[in-house]
């Protein structure tokens, strides 16, 4: 069966989009520790960014890779939610959905701190 809301159009739809979004974010922050973590982790880390006398590019750079640890991680938590909603028992591939979303989640962290030192370290 297909969404009630793909139906919206125009203003509408965007502004049920952005409601959506807020939700979401809200929910994620509600419930989800390491989301919480991460958020405080980028209240720190982007204004420091634009403290630091780096360029331009270095500094979408910077700001960029702490924003897709926070997207990583909020696709993380809607795959969990989604493994966990269709059952809470034990299976091989529930594990393996939710070891490969953490794996996802390690790799944004890398990421940010390896462009973090190569930009600063420079």
């Amino acid at each position: 069966m297909e969404s009630p809301f793909k139906g919206k159009t125009g203003l509408r739809r965007l502004i049920n989009a952005f409601g959506y979004s807020m939700n979401g974010l809200a929910t994620a922050f509600r419930v989800e520790d390491a989301f919480r973590q991460e958020v405080l982790l980028a209240a720190v880390l982007i204004p420091l960014a634009m403290w630091f006398d780096v360029s331009g590019i270095e500094r979408a750079m910077l700001i960029a890779s702490v924003m897709f640890v926070l997207v990583v991680e909020l696709l993380n938590s809607a795959v969990e939610a989604t493994v966990d909603r269709v059952s809470l028992d034990s299976h091989s591939l529930a594990k393996r959905a939710k070891d490969i979303g953490s794996a996802a989640v390690f790799v944004a962290l890398v990421n940010a701190a390896v462009i973090w030192a190569l930009v600063l370290l420079r």
